[in-house]
C-alpha cells in the first residue's frame, strides 16, 4: 500500500495479507515452521535465493503484516519486530555497532534504556556518554572519530523533553553516525523522526500501538540496506515477537489514529487544569504554552501528546499521597494504555538509576508521570483533586 493514503487509511489497510480463503480480518499464523514443496525449494528459501517463509523466530507472516503496517506509518522503507521495546533497543545496537564504538545519548531516557547502555553494553565494550536532550551543541562536543549511534526519545521519559531532531540529526551525520529516535510517545499519527531526518525509529509497540495494555511488542524501522545487520541479529539471537501478540497489535493499531487524537485532547484539558492547582509547583506537557520547548514541539508533532508530568511541592511523601488517594486511575508504570496510569517516575521506571544519574535527569522525588486515557478528563479531574492540596 502506497504512501499517499492518510494515516487512518494506513492504520486500517496497510499490511494484509490474505490466504487463498480470502478472509476479511487478518489471519493469525501459529506455527514454528513451514513445509517446503521439494528439498530445492528448502534450499532456495535458507539460502536467500526465493523469498518466503522459513522457520517462526525470523519469518511469520503474522508478524510481516505488523512490520508491513507500522513501515508505511513511518514512511519506511522496512521494519523488524521484536519481543518487547527494549529488545528492540538491543538489537540496534547489537545489530550495526562493534565492541570499541561509541554512543552519545540523552540522558532523560527510560530508566532501563539507561540501565542497557551503562552497564550491559559497556561490558561489551560499547562506551555511551549522556548529553542533554535539549543542547544539540552537547551532543556535538561528545561526538568522537569511534562514535556510530545518536539515541534520544522525543518527547522524553518522564519529563516530556523535546529534543531538535533535525538539528541532532544533522550533527549525527556530520559526525558519521546514525540518530535513533525513539518514537513511543508520539506514535507516527503524531511524528515522523524519519522525515525530520533521523535513520532509526524504535518502538515499544507495548504502549500505543497496541493501546490496550494486553501484549509486549517492539520495533526498528528505517533503510531497507541500514536494518540488515538488526534483522540479522534478530535470525541469529531470537528476541521474536510472537505471531498472536503480531495479531493482536495489528488489531490495536486500527483505531491509533483516533485514540491518540482522543488523548492528545484529555491530557492537554488535564494538564491546563493542572497548572491551576495549589501545591502544583509545574506541569510538564508539550501542548501548554509555558513548556520550555512548546514551539520546537508544534513544529514536530501536530499534538501535545498523551504524557503529562508534574512536579508536587513536599517531594516523595506528598507526591505518593497523590498517587495513593486516586481510585480511578492504575497505579503502574506502563503507559499508552486506553486506562489512565499514574507512576512515581523516581521509585519506579528510573528507580534503577542512582541519586546522582536521577538529578542529572531531573528526576525529582515529587514528580508524578500520567499517561492520560480515554475516560472523562472530569472524572480524572477529581479523581487527582482527592490527593492534592486543597
Amino acid at each position: 500500500m502506497t504512501e499517499h493514503f492518510d494515516p487512518a487509511t494506513l492504520a486500517v489497510r496497510a499490511g494484509t495479507l490474505r490466504t487463498e480463503f480470502q478472509e476479511h480480518a487478518e489471519a493469525m499464523f501459529l506455527t514454528s515452521s513451514f513445509v517446503f514443496g521439494s528439498a530445492a525449494e528448502a534450499a532456495a528459501r535458507f539460502s536467500g535465493a526465493e523469498p518466503g517463509n522459513i522457520y517462526a523466530r525470523f519469518t511469520n507472516p503474522s508478524v510481516t503484516m505488523f512490520e508491513q503496517r507500522l513501515a508505511a506509518l513511518e514512511g519506511a522503507e522496512r521494519c523488524v519486530a521484536f519481543a518487547s521495546g527494549m529488545a528492540a533497543i538491543l538489537a540496534t545496537v547489537m545489530g550495526l555497532m562493534k565492541a570499541g564504538e561509541h554512543v552519545v545519548a540523552s540522558r532523560s531516557i527510560f530508566g532501563s534504556t539507561v540501565q542497557l547502555f551503562s552497564n550491559i553494553l559497556a561490558r561489551f565494550g560499547v562506551e555511551t556518554t549522556f548529553v542533554s536532550p535539549t543542547d544539540p551543541e552537547e551532543w556535538r562536543r561528545a561526538a568522537r572519530p569511534e562514535t556510530r549511534l545518536f539515541f534520544l526519545e522525543s518527547p522524553s521519559n518522564p519529563l516530556t523533553e523535546v529534543s531538535d531532531i533535525r538539528a541532532i540529526a544533522a550533527i549525527a551525520h556530520e559526525a558519521g553516525a546514525w540518530l535513533a529516535v525513539d518514537n513511543c510517545f508520539c506514535t507516527p499519527i503524531l511524528q515522523r523522526p524519519l522525515e525530520l531526518g533521523a535513520d532509526l525509529v524504535i518502538h515499544s509497540a507495548t504502549k500505543y500501538l497496541d493501546g490496550q495494555g494486553r501484549v509486549l511488542g517492539g520495533a526498528v524501522l528505517g533503510g531497507k540496506d541500514l536494518l540488515e545487520g538488526v534483522f540479522t541479529f534478530l535470525r541469529t539471537a531470537g528476541p521474536t515477537l510472537s505471531a498472536f501478540n503480531a495479531w493482536v497489535l495489528l488489531k490495536g493499531m486500527e483505531t491509533l489514529p483516533i485514540r491518540m487524537r482522543a488523548h492528545s485532547e484529555n491530557a492537554l484539558e488535564l494538564a491546563t487544569w493542572l497548572e491551576r492547582q495549589p501545591g502544583v509547583d509545574r506541569v510538564l506537557y508539550p501542548g501548554l504554552p509555558s513548556h520550555p520547548q512548546h514551539g520546537l514541539a508544534m513544529s514536530q508533532q501536530s499534538t501535545g501528546g498523551g504524557i503529562v508530568a508534574f512536579e508536587v511541592a513536599g517531594g516523595k511523601e506528598a507526591a505518593w499521597r497523590v498517587i495513593d488517594a486516586t481510585r480511578l486511575m492504575s497505579i503502574t508504570a506502563n503507559l499508552g494504555d486506553t486506562r489512565t496510569t499514574i507512576t512515581h517516575p523516581a521509585t519506579t521506571t528510573h528507580g534503577r538509576l542512582s541519586p546522582d544519574q536521577r538529578a542529572a535527569a531531573g528526576i525529582g522525588d515529587g514528580l508524578i508521570r500520567i499517561a492520560v486515557g480515554l475516560e472523562s478528563v472530569a472524572d480524572l479531574k477529581a479523581d487527582l483533586a482527592r490527593g492534592l492540596p486543597g
